[in-house]
């Protein structure tokens, strides 16, 4: 498993996205944009406009986590650029229910917080869950990224790692940092280390 980085704008200077995006492109993979029309989430962020303006300043792959109503409406925009799919996945919705669409996928996000704000506490209770998605991404022989979101910091990423997630998503503790890049660099190297090991197949 690779460890892959996606930086969340969610903690970023908003009037300044280009510049906050550009201080993390070369140590990042992806950057996470979180999409909420506070109808689906109790808070309202950015829409399609933005991301598409994002796509002309960022050369990293935006990877949009849309917690929007309606998505058969609205996702084909966001997908237009060219699109992965990706399921995202509450604290308290079982993952088991889920399996049989893991040949449909590319991504399964396991929220380790309640979605809808950043800054919010690591929820330890995903990370059975999490232990379970990684053997059943095993157990098909799915080339599917586990992606965790909320809540991932120095504290928390090595448990991720250690229970099979590869994708990491990460707001305050990069945007909070003095250093964004830095900080992103850090994880990175905590998240390799712990996925080594995690006993994982690669």
């Amino acid at each position: 498993m690779a460890v892959q980085m996606a930086p969340s704008i969610l903690s970023a200077d908003f009037a300044r996205l280009a510049d906050e995006a550009a201080a993390v492109a070369a140590v990042a993979d992806w950057l996470h944009v979180d999409v909420m029309d506070s109808h689906f989430v109790p808070n309202l962020t950015i829409g399609l406009p933005v991301v598409e303006s994002l796509l002309k300043h960022v050369s990293l792959p935006l990877d949009c986590h849309l917690m929007i109503s309606e998505p058969d409406r609205w996702a084909p925009g966001y997908a237009e650029a060219g699109a992965r799919a990706g399921l995202a996945i509450n604290p308290a919705t079982p993952v088991e229910p889920c399996e049989d669409l893991l040949p449909e996928v590319d991504m399964l996000l396991l929220m380790t917080v309640e979605p809808g704000f950043g800054g919010q506490s690591f929820l330890d209770l995903v990370l059975p869950k999490l232990r379970r998605a990684r053997a059943m991404v095993q157990r098909h022989g799915a080339s599917v990224w586990l992606q965790v979101d909320g809540g991932v910091s120095e504290e928390t990423i090595e448990r991720c790692a250690d229970a099979g997630a590869d994708v990491f998503v990460a707001g305050s503790a990069v945007y909070g940092a003095d250093d964004p890049a830095a900080a992103v660099q850090a994880l990175r190297r905590q998240a390799e280390r712990a996925t080594e090991q995690s006993g994982w197949p690669g």
